[in-house]
């Protein structure tokens, strides 16, 4: 199976050390599903040297590019970024973080269909301490129940979109919960899903910024008000085009 057409995207925030590695294996994996693609990094704000990597494989790789956030704007943020500045038919994301392998698109690859919109991976096993996978497991029930989610693994970033999908839905969520408000604005929007087993390893660079306690605490409120919007007041998706960023 090839694709017409992919952009690949990473959103980064101090994934300095991963990042490489992870825009280098996506050129060798790219031209085997499609002869048409771009890719680039979001940096959100890094404090490391995310920027000063990503700019030199800018240099060396014409396919690449850097979109900058001036400052963190959060994870929801760089991915809306990343959708929004995204030209090709299908739209591929994962973390810079190197928990994910990119070489496995090939399987969401081999997933398309004519009928598919959307090709969610899930985590055959979550190599993250126990207490991350206790919370994740909570997580993921929770959020399946009070939204009505119909996927194995709503938080597995690891994704392949068809682009006409992502303008079929209005995101506006700046934090992590809005893999949440993706997958049911999908679901609204009678979006077809196809879901493939992935791969998922242990962080070798920086540390996870989800699990402290005042980001868990604004999640859990932004999570209330998604709820309330998407699910009380049956707020239905309006149908927007995305227009490349010009926020810095």
């Amino acid at each position: 199976m090839r694709l017409p057409s992919v952009t690949a995207f990473f959103p980064a925030y101090n994934d300095g050390g991963t990042i490489a590695s992870m825009v280098l294996l996506t050129l060798q994996i790219l031209p085997k599903v499609t002869d048409d693609f771009e890719i680039f990094v979001v940096n959100d704000g890094s404090a490391d040297h995310t920027a000063d990597v990503v700019a030199e494989l800018v240099r060396q790789y014409p396919q690449v590019r850097l979109i900058e956030h001036g400052r963190n704007r959060g994870y929801g943020a760089a991915l809306r970024s990343g959708f929004a500045n995204a030209t090709k038919e299908w739209v591929f994301y994962t973390d810079g973080d190197a928990q994910y392998d990119p070489g496995e698109l090939v399987n969401l690859v081999a997933a398309v269909r004519e009928d598919i919109d959307v090709v969610n991976g899930y985590k055959v096993v979550r190599r993250d301490p126990f207490y991350r996978i206790v919370v994740g497991r909570i997580y993921h029930h929770i959020v399946s129940f009070a939204f009505g989610l119909r996927l194995r693994d709503v938080d597995c970033d690891f994704r392949l979109i068809r682009r006409s999908a992502l303008e079929r839905v209005q995101l506006v969520s700046d934090l992590g919960v809005i893999c949440v408000e993706m997958v049911r604005k999908f679901q609204d929007a009678d979006c077809r899903f196809a879901e493939v087993p992935v791969s998922h390893y242990h962080r070798s660079y920086g540390s996870s910024q989800f699990f402290q306690f005042r980001r868990l605490c604004r999640v859990a409120v932004r999570l209330l008000e998604l709820w309330w919007r998407l699910i009380v007041r049956r707020g239905h998706p309006t149908p927007v085009s995305y227009q490349p960023s010009t926020e810095p």
